[in-house]
């Protein structure tokens, strides 16, 4: 996605691609050209969407493996159209295929991530998601900046579509070396394969009682709330299907409208454009910019986005001292981004969901951000075409309102088992109750026993309270 937006100020893909070019053009044409950009861009999103809602039905069907196997095999086959393309249609397609294999690997490597990891190292792996996005962006922009200097020749841009094909069949050989989600396994009768996983992963005995106890667990819930199809989703009894899964698309929607990738897609862009940077330290500036990634919160990111409103105001362009601010802002919130929201979002809605439905509010909430992020690649270029540096504006008053959302909806998963989560939703009767039954449970907890914690592990001590609070 970065190494696009990286394109877009590249001039020999201007002269392959001119109906994209806001570089060379003014007036009427460049508003135009706005427009078709921001659609072509956005149309990478069209295919997420459709990537990420056929997981509702495939995700169970084929299993995690099967799902992040041929996603990233339909990435390969985007990145090679889009490097190969020479017409402007084959690039437009080739941006479909490409978004609808990453949002069907989106869609499911959180599932797959959060029922293989055990409840006290998910919030760790949560970390890798982000520092792996992080690397990942920082790759790209390092290989855009390198083959910037051929940029009178089609390989500068080429080069840079096409190498992800590489990581692509990297990550087809890995996964087929990797584990299958033992949970799935479960939900689909495969027992022994399942007891093979759970004793590899958390490092027990075959046999042991701890295995036995794990996969009792799941089939206990599995029992409790029945095998739903993926309309449950849009019921909500007492499992509260669909609160949980509003939630799940809730939080996606907000790692969205922080406005994220108006920064992303557009780095570039912005420090070449907006605050007049040459083409060089533009990429520069953008490439490092992506290392804050691996190195919180939407309030902190309301702040960046009122400080970059005020210091890219044509005002305060000649102003060095508003140059330096600005830049330093858009460091703060990509860093802020990736600790508060980078994969997060992903593995908090797989954690919200029930076994029977995972892939499916997964896949719906997986599919909000594509929405999002269809519509964020839209309107940017007519936005900054139109309204400027008060665009910023729109994004300070969503991040502020974030922060009570969150508060006030939300309850923290932070040590619980997926099969605990389950539990703060059937005891919860309204929209407010969620946050204040997972602190009630906590105290609880804490006031019987202070010595375990809600949820140690799946595999651990406190199996017996997620037993009772189930069967209850």
């Amino acid at each position: 996605m970065s190494v696009a937006g990286g394109l877009l100020t590249l001039p020999a893909f201007n002269k392959q691609f001119p109906r994209m070019d806001t570089i060379n053009t003014e007036g009427d044409l460049k508003a135009e050209n706005s427009m078709i950009q921001g659609t072509v861009i956005a149309l990478y999103t069209v295919g997420g969407i459709f990537g990420a809602l056929s997981c509702a039905h495939l995700g169970d069907r084929l299993g995690r493996k099967k799902v992040i196997f041929w996603a990233n095999f339909v990435c390969m086959i985007g990145c090679i159209l889009m490097a190969t393309s020479f017409d402007f249609a084959q690039f437009i397609v080739a941006r479909i295929f490409l978004g609808a294999g990453i949002g069907g690997y989106t869609a499911t490597v959180p599932i797959w991530q959060s029922e293989i990891s055990p409840t006290h190292k998910r919030g760790s792996n949560v970390v890798t998601d982000g520092v792996s996005v992080g690397v990942g962006v920082t790759i790209g922009l390092w290989v855009d900046l390198g083959f910037y200097f051929v940029k009178d020749n089609s390989a500068s841009w080429r080069f840079p579509l096409a190498f992800p094909a590489v990581l692509c069949i990297l990550a087809m050989v890995s996964i087929s070396m990797l584990p299958e989600s033992p949970r799935w396994l479960i939900l689909t009768g495969q027992i022994q394969e399942a007891r093979k996983v759970i004793w590899a992963l958390f490092e027990l005995e075959p046999d042991s009682d701890e295995v036995t106890e794990i996969i009792h667990n799941v089939q206990t819930t599995l029992a409790v709330c029945g095998n739903s199809s993926w309309t449950a989703m849009f019921t909500n009894d007492e499992r509260r299907l669909f609160h949980r899964a509003y939630l799940a698309c809730t939080g996606q929607f907000f790692q969205q409208m922080c406005g994220v990738n108006l920064i992303t897609y557009y780095a570039i862009s912005v420090f070449q454009e907006y605050l007049g940077m040459d083409d060089v330290k533009s990429r520069i500036l953008a490439a490092a910019m992506g290392l804050m990634q691996p190195t919180w919160s939407a309030g902190a990111m309301a702040i960046c986005m009122g400080i970059l409103a005020g210091t890219t105001s044509p005002q305060a362009q000649d102003s060095t001292a508003a140059l330096v601010v600005a830049v330093i802002a858009l460091f703060c919130f990509q860093f802020i981004f990736t600790v508060g929201y980078s994969g997060l979002t992903f593995l908090y809605a797989a954690e919200l969901a029930p076994l029977q439905v995972r892939a499916t509010v997964s896949a719906f909430s997986t599919a909000t951000v594509w929405v999002f992020n269809f519509l964020l690649a839209e309107v940017t270029p007519i936005g900054f075409n139109t309204i400027h540096n008060k665009y910023y504006i729109v994004f300070a008053v969503i991040n502020a309102i974030i922060v009570p959302s969150v508060y006030l909806f939300f309850p923290e998963t932070k040590g619980r088992s997926l099969e605990e989560i389950d539990k703060i939703f059937a005891q919860s009767k309204n929209i407010f109750d969620p946050p204040r039954m997972e602190r009630l449970m906590r105290e609880t907890l804490r006031a019987n026993d202070p010595v375990n914690r809600p949820g140690s592990d799946s595999c651990g001590e406190n199996n017996e309270y997620v037993n009772e609070e189930v069967k209850a």
